[in-house]
């Protein structure tokens, strides 16, 4: 079967890559033998020739010693060193030799190197007993005379022609390098010659493995893909036409007995499947209509659950400044605390109404709120707001300008505590969103808009109260988005993390429920808040009775 044939080529290819490995490894540590062979011979050679060096450097620093010239005796220790060193890794060198070639001329070269070895450690112990004697010589002293015998001790030391020995050495050891590196040279030929032979056997086998099975498979793979895509294509009755006893039959038969029972199946789901897209409406229908109730619910929770933290956090922190600015330091007059009690009061007062709001934007009714007109005197609300300001104020470091001055004629009808609140909004904002030393200053006027008045003089018709600060200002392009509701700017998140975007929204609905209005001015100076509320004429001042709207 064809299962069989596949296991046994590649039991045969896992063989001869085995065999291949086997041959690489033998080829390599043979490569690497013959190379580091090479590498030691080249070594003893530079070794003999620094010793020549060394050995002539300190035949000249002797000479200088006998000239008197004043020759370092460092430098004389230094050369000894690196004779003797020189020395130990020529032994050291001819030892590892020794170790890589067991030949019997191999045997026999090394053993003349060490005898040459021992010859030159000899002299150079003579050298350095020379050396250590050194001295400059007598005046009148005969130099040739001086030369030859220093020339007898460096050449000849105890009856030895180093300079001999150690040229003979290099002109043998410089043959080795050569006979090495030739030896080299053929080992990499032949291992280059033997792995391009193991390549054409290895290639021409695998592309005979690869021609024999790609015939073999051609056809069974055909035609099990045209089946596979049709059934993918959803053409459940397609069979494939695979006859025989290979693996490629059994796994036709099994597509085909698989797409039956898939004909089938489909038949079933189909009558299911329209049962279950008709129950399905009916439930998202349900659903989306309970999903809608829901988001609308906690929408408004959301809703309320903000301007409940923005817009308790006001008034309450303007009870706790002023309770806790009356309690610090010595006892004061009673006076002084019934003034604090009466701006707590007040302020309560103003929790209590905005509570009430909160309740009646949690039932979507802040445009309809409840205000209960009387006559306001603006300029008398301006300083109370402004006073309850000061808390905040003072926290942030930043300064209030004066109380507007008490003039009677600015008084508009409307609901004290729901203006109250409007003003502290704006103060509140204007505060926040100063930077400490700035100053925030409150003004009340008269509109130049006139209307005629009961003694036929004009008047104005309407009142500008106008915050204004020296803060960060708001960027033009945000200006048109500042009363939507939760909307904060990016300049407004930085100076002041803490914040839900809802004073603003707050303050213009309260602005419209009394018939004005409400703008922002903003440049790189500091906003202008504008509120702009209908005044009262001088005949509407003697109204008996408070409207309720």
């Amino acid at each position: 079967m064809f299962r069989r044939r596949l296991t046994l080529v590649l039991a045969l290819f896992a063989l001869v890559m085995a065999l291949a490995a086997l041959l690489a490894a033998a080829s390599l540590a043979v490569t690497e033998r013959q190379v580091l062979r090479g590498r030691v011979a080249s070594d003893i050679a530079t070794g003999f020739i620094q010793l020549s060096a060394q050995k002539q450097r300190l035949r000249t620093w002797v000479a200088q010693t006998q000239q008197g010239a004043h020759a370092d005796s460092g430098a004389r220790a230094e050369l000894l060193a690196a004779m003797q060193g020189t020395l130990q890794r020529l032994k050291g060198l001819t030892q590892q030799a020794i170790e890589l070639d067991g030949r019997a001329e191999a045997r026999e070269e090394n053993l003349r190197r060490r005898e040459t070895l021992a010859v030159l450690e000899q002299s150079v112990s003579a050298l350095a007993r020379a050396a250590d004697q050194a001295r400059a010589l007598p005046p009148g002293s005969d130099a040739a005379q001086a030369w030859t015998e220093l020339s007898r001790v460096f050449d000849m030391p105890q009856g030895h022609d180093v300079r001999k020995l150690i040229a003979e050495n290099i002109a043998r050891e410089t043959a080795a390098v050569q006979r090495e590196r030739a030896a080299a040279d053929a080992t990499l030929t032949g291992v280059r010659w033997l792995w391009l032979g193991a390549a054409a056997v290895l290639s021409a086998s695998a592309m005979a493995a690869a021609l024999h099975f790609g015939r073999a498979l051609h056809r069974p793979l055909r035609q099990l893909s045209e089946g596979a895509q049709a059934l993918q294509a959803g053409q459940l009755g397609h069979r494939i036409a695979l006859d025989g006893q290979d693996e490629f039959a059994e796994v036709a038969h099994s597509v085909n007995a698989l797409a039956a029972e898939l004909e089938r199946h489909r038949e079933r789901e189909s009558a299911q499947r329209q049962r279950l897209e008709e129950q399905v409406n009916a439930r998202t229908r349900e659903l989306a209509d309970a999903l809608a109730s829901l988001r609308q619910a906690d929408a408004q929770r959301r809703r309320l659950f903000a301007d409940i933290s923005h817009e308790l956090r006001t008034p309450t922190t303007v009870i706790r400044g002023e309770a806790e600015i009356t309690l610090r330091g010595i006892d004061k007059p009673a006076a002084e605390y019934k003034e604090t009690l009466s701006r707590i009061v007040v302020t309560a007062r103003q929790l209590g109404a905005v509570i009430d709001d909160l309740l009646a934007m949690a039932r979507s009714d802040i445009d309809s709120l409840s205000l209960v007109r009387e006559p306001v005197d603006m300029d008398e609300l301006a300083a109370e707001a402004l006073a309850q300001a000061g808390v905040l104020a003072a926290r942030q470091g930043v300064r209030l300008g004066e109380s507007p001055r008490r003039t009677g004629r600015h008084v508009v009808a409307g609901d004290p505590l729901r203006l109250r609140q409007l003003l502290g909004v704006l103060l509140d904002n204007a505060t926040r969103y100063s930077r400490a030393g700035d100053q925030v200053d409150i003004t009340v006027e008269a509109v130049q808009d006139l209307t005629q008045g009961p003694d036929g003089q004009d008047e104005p018709a309407d009142l500008r109260v106008t915050v204004g600060d020296q803060g960060i200002g708001i960027p033009a392009h945000e200006l048109p988005l500042v009363f939507d509701r939760h909307f904060r700017g990016a300049q407004a998140r930085r100076h002041s993390p803490d914040g839900s975007g809802l004073g603003l929204s707050i303050a213009r609905s309260l602005a419209r429920a009394h018939g004005g209005q409400l703008q922002l001015h903003s440049s790189e100076r500091g906003t202008r808040a504008v509120l702009t509320l209908p005044r009262i004429r001088a005949q509407d001042l003697l109204a008996p009775e408070p409207l309720t709207t």
